[in-house]
């Protein structure tokens, strides 16, 4: 029902799916890459929100209240995502009390996730403010032998961009978490917490990164 009125678009990296107060006319599904959600300081500096991983999807916030789009979403690799009509996707979901409840719940997870975000990036210490950040992003994924880990974990940039800090910043903190056998990186595909309890330690301020 909905693939004669949907479209398939191709995004290279750091292209721009859509903008902040732009019209919700449509959700995005991602089939590969990685979209990312940012807003913007007031001095003109990008802020991560959220990742899109792929069989994930964003814009939906506009199903809801037909309202702009409240971020703006880039890719940070070249990405492909299926464009969905709102109105058609809206007459699907409201018509079937199951996925509206999924719906809702999807929503409802977007901004817990972006209140926890918010809240990280209150915390004034740089290096407290990057461990809270990968606790927040190992979940509650944990393996026998090294406690806490982060599949495909966000580059030191895009870390930079979530944290409002620099790159720097960012990789001057991972290589003293990693010379202190808190964290070990395997590759670009897998970050392992092998100290989950002293990273947060550190990001609730209790210690100081050596």
């Amino acid at each position: 029902m909905l693939t004669p009125c949907s479209r398939l678009v191709s995004i290279n990296r750091r292209g721009v799916l859509y903008q902040m107060g732009d019209k919700s006319e449509q959700v995005y599904f991602l089939f590969e890459g990685r979209l990312q959600g940012v807003d913007f300081t007031l001095d003109g500096r990008e802020v991560g929100l959220f990742f899109v991983e792929p069989k994930d999807y964003c814009g939906e916030l506009g199903l809801f209240d037909r309202g702009p789009q409240s971020e703006t979403v880039i890719a940070t690799v070249k990405s492909m995502v299926l464009a969905v009509p709102s109105d058609e996707l809206r007459s699907i979901i409201f018509s079937n009390p199951t996925t509206v409840a999924r719906a809702t719940e999807r929503v409802a997870q977007r901004v817990r996730a972006m209140t926890a975000q918010r809240a990280i990036l209150a915390i004034p210490d740089i290096p407290q403010r990057i461990c809270a950040q990968l606790l927040l992003l190992s979940g509650e994924i944990e393996t026998e032998s090294t406690g806490l880990s982060i599949a495909n974990p966000p580059t030191h940039q895009e870390l930079a961009i979530m944290l409002n800090t620099s790159r720097e910043s960012v990789t001057r903190v991972l290589q003293r978490l990693q010379s202190s056998e808190v964290c070990q990186k395997r590759g670009t595909h897998l970050l392992e917490i092998l100290d989950p309890k002293q990273l947060q330690l550190i990001a609730q301020g209790y210690e100081k990164l050596q």
